[in-house]
């Protein structure tokens, strides 16, 4: 469905900087060592924070012994899920009316849903202390153990045991909607083609783990929390509102954070209770978040079953598909974006860049005994973008046709842009086939093709994997509203020139590592004429930074990087008009270059940015009413989305099962780039997270509920060794619904790359027969998709 929308915008002002390969002016510090994370940081009077977590999945706390610590009260200090009783738990604020809800106590109370949950908070003077104490509480921890609910099949078992009895079920949504006419599509269709697939539950392991630090100073009534978060502000509010407290009396700083990946962006129970002891003790407590603990504690994500059926016609076009999309929530449904966040957004990213005109989507989630699931980088749309390449090459196999071929059938052509997909989602611009075409012709298909052919006649088994996407960006409230789960935006940033003419760029989305300081940086460069050694950008403390939502979900490009070039302009004419008052000149005719105004087409009739700024703050003859270099814009944007092709070449050792990647080519289109290098490291990065969800990440969990992935020589991550060289080419097709044409970016390397190494695999064992159903492609699944070992499915 073609459609078209107008809206009056202003473009970025792009001179010397934007599309620059500019150096990231963040790295030095990261280089050094001088950058300070969570848990670098040291308050006098410190207190270090341990949990007690429980060790079964499923069980009644029936009591917490604090007598077993001698030096309770003195030196040791205990809070139970009792102390905390009177802390509102979190829950979920998605609107949905059919969504069953689910409120977590900061630290357990009554119960324990998964092997982690919190039971207890000790506290001492120093982590060796803490860590002793919480041992032995832990002996003295009584439960009545429950019978667990492992996986999704057993939640909704007959008799199954409930994690919240007053909810009467484990299966806490499900809910069908019907996209254009199925039941024709099916009844012309000449082959349907179906399969269940399990998508992996894997998270974000980022280098920094969780930290949380509090401090209250009495006499000045504030609650000061450093948090490794991606959310200052959003955490503000959820503080204050869970400890009762007014918001101007709590400041929240995310310091450095080690990566987030969207795990970081949701509230954790721990960034309330430990505000909360630290108002209590009335000393600052610090929370570090061990590895171990990572691994069972932390939110998990990805993990979902879908269950296709796919209509054809016999020349490989898409006619209809239904679609179940059942996630598995964990212990939880968490306070975010709930249960949902899976598989609801799965449903809705579904088509990607093909014509799907019938679509019938039905989403489910249940409740299990595992580490709840929340954001990581891809949410939903990687399992969806999985699931749907998986079954375009196994269709285009059935049907003889080359995989190439059949989505060139069905893909969408750029002038049919922008173009509304049947589940609501409006595409802006894109460049589907080029970015397919483009990745064929830089990995040489046809050779790759006869090579494959001679290496088989010598029992060599190589393939080659295409996974196109569609990457929904611009977070704002029209991208929630068009992915089903509708959130109002709020982001804002301040461009400010002092009297010494150097920029201060305030933000309110919060860096993790995506070089925000240089992207802004050079939008705001760009947009005042100066040098980006003149520009500072700052963020992540809610008493500095304008009010945001923070860093998520592809937004800060697009929302983050529009507030910058608005506010940018408004300082712009500031300055000229102080300075055509300076010059005795109309500010129309004025330019800026290099933090210089002249005349156009006279540069001898100037005045440096410096001399205008100092002028406009000092000097009452030119300044003009509102002295302050400085503007505050906001921006709540239509939704964009980028798009791409990750390209695959792999050899399977069919002796082993062992998987090689052998190259990979990533084409990246995020409408106009501000920074290529950025863009091209973004991708990098996404696409070695992806292949670890297709070769080795997954958090395994025993039939009794026990997690069996708890150290990292269980749960694999790629190294440098295990991935080849990623070559990232770049098309630029500007969106014509944001400022200056940006969309985000980064996510989509995530998104893609698990389907093109399962496709890439898959097409080495095409001989077999192989046909994948579930991730990762350990070696002794590949074997069964040989034939060597059990079956596929075992």
């Amino acid at each position: 469905m073609t459609e078209t929308i107008t809206e009056n915008h202003l473009a970025i002002r792009k001179d010397k900087w934007i599309g620059k390969r500019a150096k990231r002016v963040e790295d030095p510090r990261y280089l050094t060592g001088t950058a300070r994370y969570v848990a670098d940081l040291e308050l006098p009077r410190m207190l270090h924070a341990v949990y007690v977590r429980s060790p079964h999945p499923h069980a009644r706390i029936l009591s917490v012994d604090t007598s077993v610590l001698p030096g309770l009260g003195r030196s040791v200090w205990v809070f139970t899920g009792q102390d905390l009783r009177d802390v509102p738990p979190l829950i979920d604020h998605v609107a949905l009316d059919n969504l069953l809800r689910t409120p977590q106590n900061v630290v357990a109370i009554d119960k324990v849903r998964f092997v982690g949950d919190a039971v207890a908070v000790v506290v001492a003077g120093d982590r060796y202390a803490a860590e002793d104490a919480a041992e032995e509480l832990s002996a003295a921890v009584e439960y009545e153990v429950l019978a667990p609910v492992p996986d999704v099949e057993a939640a909704n078992a007959p008799g199954a045991a409930l994690l919240f009895d007053d909810l009467g079920t484990n299966e806490i949504y499900r809910q069908t909607e019907k996209h254009g006419d199925t039941e024709k599509a099916f009844a012309e269709a000449d082959r349907v083609f179906t399969t269940r697939f399990h998508h992996n539950r894997y998270g974000a392991a980022p280098m920094e783990t969780r930290g949380v630090l509090a401090n209250y100073e009495r006499s000045e009534q504030q609650l000061t929390v450093w948090s490794s978060t991606q959310m200052p502000h959003f955490l503000r509010s959820v503080i204050a509102g869970q400890l009762s407290l007014p918001e101007h009396r709590v400041r929240v700083i995310a310091p450095e954070v080690g990566g987030g990946f969207g795990q970081k962006m949701c509230t954790s129970p721990e960034e309330i209770a430990i505000p909360f002891i630290a108002l209590q003790l009335g000393r600052p407590v610090k929370w570090i978040e061990d590895r171990h603990e990572h691994l069972l504690a932390a939110t998990q994500a990805k993990e979902e079953f879908i269950n296709l059926e796919v209509a054809v016609t016999t020349e490989g076009k898409l006619l209809g598909v239904r679609g179940e999309f059942i996630g598995d929530g964990g212990g939880y449904s968490f306070n975010t974006e709930s249960a949902l966040i899976e598989p609801a957004l799965a449903a809705k990213s579904f088509p990607g860049p093909y014509r799907i005109e019938a679509f019938d989507e039905e989403v489910a989630a249940s409740l299990t005994n595992k580490s709840p699931v929340a954001a990581y980088r891809g949410v939903g749309w990687t399992a969806a973008n999985t699931v749907r390449e998986i079954m375009m090459d196994e269709i285009a196999r059935e049907l003889d046709i080359d995989p190439v071929e059949i989505r060139r059938r069905n893909m969408l052509s750029s002038d049919e842009l922008p173009y509304r997909s049947i589940t609501g989602q409006l595409y802006d611009s894109g460049s589907y086939l080029e970015s397919l075409e483009l990745a064929m012709k830089t990995v040489g298909y046809s050779a790759f093709r006869a090579m494959q052919e001679r290496l088989r006649e010598q029992g060599r088994y190589i393939g080659i994997g295409i996974s196109s996407y569609v990457e929904q960006t611009a977070w704002g409230s029209d991208s929630s509203a068009q992915a089903g789960t509708p959130l109002p935006s709020h982001d804002n940033s301040t461009v400010t020139v002092d009297p010494g003419g150097t920029v201060t760029v305030a933000v309110s989305t919060s860096c993790h590592g995506q070089g925000h300081e240089t992207s802004y940086a050079q939008i705001a460069a760009d947009g005042l004429g100066v040098d980006m050694a003149d520009v500072k950008v700052v963020f992540g403390d809610t008493l500095t930074a304008p009010y945001g939502l923070g860093t998520y979900a592809s937004r800060s490009a697009v929302i983050g990087g529009a507030t910058v070039a608005k506010a940018s302009a408004d300082v712009r004419e500031q300055i000229l008009k102080v300075a055509a008052n300076m010059l005795e000149a109309n500010p129309d005719d004025l330019v800026i270059d290099d933090g210089t105004i002249s005349v156009a087409g006279t540069p001898s009739v100037s005045k440096t940015l410096a001399e205008v700024a100092y002028a406009a703050y000092w000097d009452s003859d030119v300044r003009s009413e509102e002295p302050m270099l400085t503007s505050t814009r906001f921006y709540d944007p239509p939704a964009t989305y980028a798009n791409g092709c990750v390209v695959v070449l792999a050899e399977v050792d069919a002796d082993t099962g062992v998987v090689t990647l052998d190259r990979i080519v990533a084409i990246e289109d995020c409408g106009t780039v501000i920074n290529p290098m950025i863009v091209e490291a973004q991708v990098q990065g996404a696409i070695v997270q992806g292949i670890g969800g297709a070769l080795f990440e997954q958090f395994v969990y025993g039939d009794d509920g026990q997690p069996l992935t708890t150290t990292y020589m269980d749960y694999l991550i790629p190294t440098s060794t295990d991935v080849p060289p990623i070559e990232v080419l770049s098309l630029e097709s500007p969106s014509p619904f944001s400022i200056g044409g940006i969309k985000g970016m980064g996510e989509g390397g995530q998104i893609a790359a698990p389907a093109a190494v399962a496709n890439a695999v898959a097409d080495a064992l095409a001989p077999f027969g192989a046909r994948i159903r579930q991730l990762p492609l350990a070696p002794d699944y590949v074997l069964r998709l040989i034939g060597k070992i059990g079956s596929p499915n075992s």
